[in-house]
């Protein structure tokens, strides 16, 4: 199937699911016009160990958390919690958002109440990558190459107890829950050397089938049931088996794009399909299941930092060091719309350097501006800066959390 007819395949597919949905809500009187929206912002500090939250609708303070060093923030899939993760003080904090969105099949009904700091203290030798799958949370600690398991529910009841797998040996690495099992990355023999591969495991932390090379494995992202894992010569695609199967990986090379590989991935919710990063000044859209897996798209300067949108599916944007903002239309592969943002943000320097990042809350874009002390909001409608939302410190890292739900 032609690439673009493949995802406008799945978009159309998804619009009529959508109207589907909206429809059977109407059905049942809850009028979509009484709907209440709530969505609201956290902001690492780069400079200091602190957490702002901030309501999206009228810029209030909706609270500051303190810990130990500037966070990456990494949010659940619910958006009821928030893992600010402090590798190097091997500490994850753990923040309530206060937002929660139940969903009662017809409807949805939207719960908000104040952020909080949790009591419950997750430490380890050096914790790095969150991620979630199949309603379970793995925490993976570089320190010692262990895992730890656990539901959202107990951290939110305070009955935080991880199921805690040693897999291998200590490395950078990552694990993600696909049902009965785990994608884990694998280290090499040498401490010093990068990553070899992924391999499955089950819940007792024992290998299921053989090592599949992914070299410096690095950077996931889930679409669907679908994960997909970044190599320096390809991405690997983890997808579920039927029944009690382990999931089937499967490397795909990406030597036909040019110089460059993936690192950081971001999947598609309505659509299904991976945005990555391919060197410095590229962007590759995959898309699993089409002939074609790979669309290469050069960005006009070096790359910053980019989000996917989930309410608008064929929408990306690519923020890049010369301050513009770039709408990317994931049907047609290509950049539609540019805007002039902030001032210039050199890639030159430490990759930790205080630069912008992105999230997308509802119908807005959201732009940490660390140099002027700024949140700007601007409209996805309109594709133009709203508003600005001065911010105490230096804001950096950034997530939105929220939704819309039956007012009653």
């Amino acid at each position: 199937m032609n690439r673009s007819r493949y995802l406008a395949t799945l978009l159309m597919a998804s619009a009529a699911a959508t109207a589907l949905a909206a429809g059977g809500s109407v059905a049942q009187d809850h009028d979509p016009e009484s709907a209440e929206t709530h969505y609201r912002l956290f902001i690492g500090d780069h400079a200091e160990g602190v957490v702002r939250a901030i309501d999206l609708e009228d810029s209030a303070d909706a609270g500051t958390f303190r810990i130990d060093l500037t966070p990456a923030l990494t949010r659940s899939t619910s958006g009821r919690t928030i893992f600010a993760v402090q590798g190097e003080a091997g500490a994850v904090a753990v923040i309530a958002t206060g937002i929660d969105v139940e969903d009662h099949g017809d409807h949805r009904d939207l719960h908000v109440t104040d952020a909080r700091l949790l009591e419950t203290a997750i430490t380890g030798t050096r914790p790095a990558h969150v991620i979630e799958g199949s309603g379970t949370i793995a925490l993976f600690d570089d320190g010692t190459g262990s895992v730890s398991l656990f539901a959202e529910n107990a951290v939110l009841e305070g009955a935080f107890d991880p199921v805690v797998l040693e897999p291998g040996a200590a490395h950078h690495g990552l694990a993600a829950p696909m049902g009965d099992y785990i994608v884990v990355s694998v280290p090499h023999e040498s401490p010093d050397a990068p990553r070899v591969g992924l391999r499955v495991i089950d819940r007792q932390g024992a290998p299921v089938g053989a090592v599949v090379p992914c070299p410096g494995v690095h950077g996931q992202a889930q679409s669907a049931r679908v994960f997909a894992f970044g190599c320096r010569d390809g991405v690997v695609i983890a997808t579920p088996s039927a029944g009690s199967e382990p999931p089937v990986l499967e490397h795909i090379s990406t030597a036909g794009l040019g110089e460059g590989n993936v690192s950081t991935l971001k999947g598609g919710t309505a659509l299904q399909f991976f945005l990555g990063n391919f060197g410095p000044a590229a962007v590759v859209l995959i898309e699993p299941g089409s002939d074609a897996p790979f669309r290469r798209i050069d960005l006009p300067t070096r790359r910053v930092d980019f989000a996917l949108d989930p309410i608008n599916p064929r929408n990306a944007y690519v923020l890049t060091e010369d301050g513009q903002l770039h709408l990317l239309d994931v049907i047609a592969g290509a950049i539609t719309q540019s805007l002039q943002l902030t001032d210039p943000y050199s890639m030159d320097g430490h990759w930790r350097d205080a630069r912008p990042r992105l999230a997308v809350a509802g119908d807005h874009i959201a732009v940490t501006d660390p140099r002027a002390g700024l949140v700007r909001l601007l409209s996805i409608d309109r594709f133009a800066q709203e508003r600005t939302i001065p911010v105490d410190g230096t804001p950096y890292t950034i997530v939105a959390v929220g939704g819309s739900g039956a007012d009653h």
